[in-house]
């Protein structure tokens, strides 16, 4: 069962504006991320279903983060189907990310008042999502649709869509800049919040500073 409510964590993450994305197969590694990001101020954390161990290391994150990071809203993501989004919220999860728009997901979600983030492509993807449920809407991949496609969305037809945008953000000034300025609500950052040779060096004290760094030029654009 989560343990924060709906409103809770969608206020929190229009509030932080970032959402780290991360799995690995040793959950060491995956810990060691996860402090790493709740020490810069992170609150909001999106755990990828990528790898062969991500449903046990997911159930040993959550466990750990209760006692440790209180704060810690910890969510799921790549999730496809109904079935799966059912085993991570008996396990505690507090939202589930999808890289498509299954209306399965988003009854599983709203049955047990999770926010559901479908992946979406389209204007009409995005107005379905919204019907099935969706409070707030994934873009991806935000390298290929552009900022622009945000702009017009949020200036035209859904000035009020809650939008989160993973593929293509930059934890820099110049890329936090170009997506906020556009309207978006948050950003999800994956690779770039910890990069290969600072993962190898369990250099968590870096994946702090640069996830810091990312959310103190985000705070100066909201």
């Amino acid at each position: 069962m989560a343990r924060f409510d709906k409103n809770t964590t969608l206020t929190q993450v229009s509030a932080t504006g970032l959402v780290p994305l991360f799995t690995h197969n040793d959950l060491e590694l995956c810990l060691g991320v996860l402090r790493a990001c709740y020490a810069a101020g992170v609150r909001v954390f999106e755990f990828t279903n990528r790898t062969e161990n991500s449903y046990n290391n997911f159930v040993e994150l959550v466990k750990i983060a209760e006692t440790e990071m209180p704060e810690m809203i910890l969510g799921i993501g790549t999730i496809y189907d109904a079935a799966t989004a059912q085993k991570f919220i008996d396990v505690g999860t507090n939202f589930i990310v999808a890289p498509v728009m299954n209306p399965e997901v988003g009854k599983v979600c709203q049955a047990a008042g999770i926010p559901w983030m479908p992946g979406v492509m389209t204007v009409t993807e995005i107005y379905n999502a919204r019907v099935a449920g969706a409070e707030f809407i994934k873009i991806f991949p935000g390298d290929v649709l552009g900022a622009g496609f945000v702009k017009a969305l949020k200036g035209g037809p859904m000035p009020d869509a809650q939008i989160m945008v993973t593929g293509g953000v930059s934890p820099t000034e110049e890329s936090l800049k170009l997506w906020f300025g556009a309207g978006t609500t948050a950003v999800g950052i994956g690779s770039q919040l910890v990069p290969k040779d600072v993962l190898a060096a369990k250099d968590w004290a870096k994946v702090t500073e640069i996830v810091g760094n990312a959310l103190t030029i985000i705070k100066g654009l909201k």
